[in-house]
């Protein structure tokens, strides 16, 4: 098959260009020479855009990657004889290479199981009561997604009970935000009211999916958890020289509210396409669709066809259940070109 009929838009949101408005922050702080390191005004700038977005003094880092971002963000606040309670599909588990434990040094993830990708309490509670002192591991944190990997999203008040039973059982709570801004967006809240006002202690804030061409944010609301944090980023080769690069995009994404008109973009277009699924081909979607995936169930000659027509998408869980992805780009024509493969097939 030739390389301009394989068609990548739903296979995820990492494949999508580079938004406009994050593509001219680029190009504007391309312009001359700036100072390196982190030293630049389009870092400094981006700082206090996020600590006025999240209305709270906090700490901001860049790096790289989200794997990157997770497992620093973790190593910082657990020691290696720590323990780190998730969900079974968090990407920390099943899609970083172990990421987490090795930045950490050690540090063992603690699965809970549910079916709509959100811990639950109960699972966590047995999970904590079965160490037993000394001799297994000491809890400390509690990694949740938001959204999840399911496409599913907390609630502030099921935040809010989170972060209350962290802090009754001394938990720190980390949140991988690779989609937070999918997250504010279905929500329709402020960030504070599921950051920091609900107990999070460390959130990743994702930017490569939602416009930036590279680079995710590590944001302390817990001042005195980021200690010497610039050494951690700097040892794991994290530290762009030419930090204005990886800032000035997340400036485009900042001013305006572009990254939350990018998110609500790619929630609305997963709610269009789930439905016409539904409406059209009589496909259900597994899981509700509250952020910008789509889980469909799909028999093999249907997922053969589709590959046939050039579509790329991922498997997410045996035997046949599928996930579309919507991204800032997402058209009704992308829709509209995919079910009539769809339809064609069955």
């Amino acid at each position: 098959m030739r390389a301009d009929t394989i068609r990548h838009h739903f296979a995820s949101d990492n494949t999508a260009a580079i938004c406009p408005e994050a593509w001219t922050a680029l190009e504007q702080a391309n312009a001359d020479y700036a100072p390196s390191y982190g030293e630049d005004e389009w870092t400094a700038k981006v700082c206090e855009r996020v600590r006025d977005l999240f209305e709270v003094d906090c700490d901001v880092y860049f790096v790289f990657t989200g794997t990157g971002a997770n497992a620093l963000g973790l190593a910082q606040i657990c020691e290696p004889f720590h323990g780190v309670i998730c969900h079974e599909r968090a990407h920390i588990q099943t899609d970083e290479a172990g990421a987490t434990e090795f930045y950490t040094r050690g540090a063992k993830l603690f699965l809970t199981k549910t079916n709509d990708g959100r811990i639950d309490l109960g699972e966590t509670e047995k999970l904590i009561t079965q160490q037993v002192e000394l001799h297994g591991h000491m809890m400390h944190a509690i990694s949740i997604a938001q959204a999840t990997e399911f496409g599913t999203v907390y609630t502030p008040d099921e935040l809010k009970a989170i972060g209350a039973f962290a802090r009754a059982h001394r938990l720190l709570l980390h949140m991988d935000g690779a989609r937070f801004a999918n997250a504010v967006a279905s929500l329709g809240c402020a960030p504070k009211t599921i950051t920091w006002k609900a107990g999070v202690d460390v959130l990743s804030f994702g930017g490569t999916k939602n416009g930036a061409a590279v680079g995710e944010l590590v944001v302390f609301f817990d001042k005195k958890a980021s200690g010497d944090f610039q050494y951690r980023v700097k040892q794991a080769g994290h530290l762009g020289s030419k930090m204005r690069f990886l800032a000035a995009p997340w400036l485009g994404l900042l001013e305006g509210d572009v990254w939350l008109q990018n998110a609500r973009h790619a929630n609305e277009a997963a709610r269009g396409l789930a439905q016409r699924l539904r409406n059209e081909a009589g496909i259900e979607s597994v899981f509700p669709v509250e952020s910008n995936a789509v889980f469909v169930q799909m028999d093999d000659e249907l997922v053969r066809g589709l590959h046939e027509r050039g579509w790329r998408f991922y498997k997410f869980m045996e035997p046949d259940i599928y996930r579309l992805m919507c991204s800032w780009s997402t058209t009704d024509e992308d829709i509209s070109t995919l079910l009539g493969d769809v339809l064609a097939i069955k």
